[in-house]
């Protein structure tokens, strides 16, 4: 009877050190986040006879996606990314943040991405396909 006591408590401690490593860490969140937001941009994309407004907004999901992986990347690495490819490279045994379907628009041209420093423009060319237009979406 004496050790019925003890063998409760062990239980319970097994559970309490369970529970705690049983958490998510930021990185895993964040990389939740931009799966979910990819997968709704190449849901949007996917829907036949999308009007230009669909198109745009697709093409605006898909900036915020590359910041995202932008940011998780400096989460992961310690430093900002220098070039786009850098984002669809794999980060030790991770795979690529991104796929390179993700660095095109929804219009099939190539984002524009500048890195300077800790700060980058994402441009898309917009329905024209041509850059430096009045139709350019960024970030």
């Amino acid at each position: 009877m004496s050790n019925q006591p003890k063998e409760k408590k062990q239980v319970m401690k097994e559970t309490r050190k369970n529970r705690r490593n049983a958490g998510f860490t930021l990185v895993e969140m964040l990389l939740v986040m931009m799966i979910i937001g990819t997968l709704a941009a190449v849901a949007v994309i996917q829907v036949g006879g999308m009007s230009q407004k669909a198109k745009i907004d697709a093409t605006r999901v898909s900036i915020s996606s590359i910041e995202n992986a932008i940011q998780t990347f400096e989460i992961m690495t310690g430093s900002y990314p220098k070039a786009a490819e850098e984002l669809t490279a794999p980060i030790g045994n991770n795979k690529g943040l991104l796929k390179p379907s993700a660095l095109i628009d929804s219009f099939g041209t190539p984002f524009q991405i500048k890195f300077s420093g800790d700060s980058w423009e994402i441009r898309s060319a917009g329905p024209d396909k041509q850059m430096g237009n009045g139709d350019d979406i960024t970030n």
